[in-house]
């Protein structure tokens, strides 16, 4: 009985040190471009967590259907993320529309996201852009990912016209 209250205890702890961890979590550009694209994932899942989404999972892979991340933040708003990384960051090719019409085809109706966002460490085209525009879908460009990953705010904070909370939290 011993042995067990001190495991629970030790789980206890390093539950708090994980969640003291990751509200201190902060990435540079530097750091993100020498990722891998699934380690990419994993860190956009991880400023979602550290931002509160306690449910942040990384689904990406073969066969994901435009969802790398998927959470839902502390206003009950599910969270729909499709990363694209490049290598070579903003030298990278770009994300174009097609990217943004997988994402469009599947966040709402597959997923069932209340907001859809693609996440680049590169750069967006103007085709790309007016179409996320027109399809009420968020773009998360190499600029709005350097401040996101730097920790100043949520990314809901950083996105226009983000869907109203779907419940009343302490936070609103």
């Amino acid at each position: 009985m011993l042995a067990g209250g001190a495991r629970l205890h030790r789980r206890q702890q390093e539950a708090r040190w994980e969640a003291v961890r990751a509200q201190g979590l902060r990435y540079g550009l530097s750091q993100l471009d020498a990722l891998h694209h699934s380690r990419f994932e994993e860190a956009v899942r991880d400023l979602m967590r550290r931002d509160g989404c306690r449910d942040a999972t990384r689904v990406g892979g073969g066969g994901d259907l435009g969802a790398d991340v998927k959470a839902t933040d502390p206003y009950g708003r599910r969270w729909v993320i499709q990363c694209k990384h490049r290598r070579n960051g903003l030298a990278g090719s770009a994300v174009g529309t097609p990217d943004l019409q997988v994402l469009n085809g599947t966040a709402r109706q597959v997923h069932g996201a209340d907001v859809a966002v693609i996440v680049t460490n590169g750069r967006v085209t103007a085709p790309a852009i007016a179409f996320a525009k027109q399809q009420h879908l968020h773009v998360v460009d190499r600029h709005t990912l350097e401040v996101w990953a730097s920790g100043s705010r949520p990314l809901w904070e950083l996105l226009r016209a983000v869907p109203p909370p779907r419940k009343p939290t302490t936070l609103s």
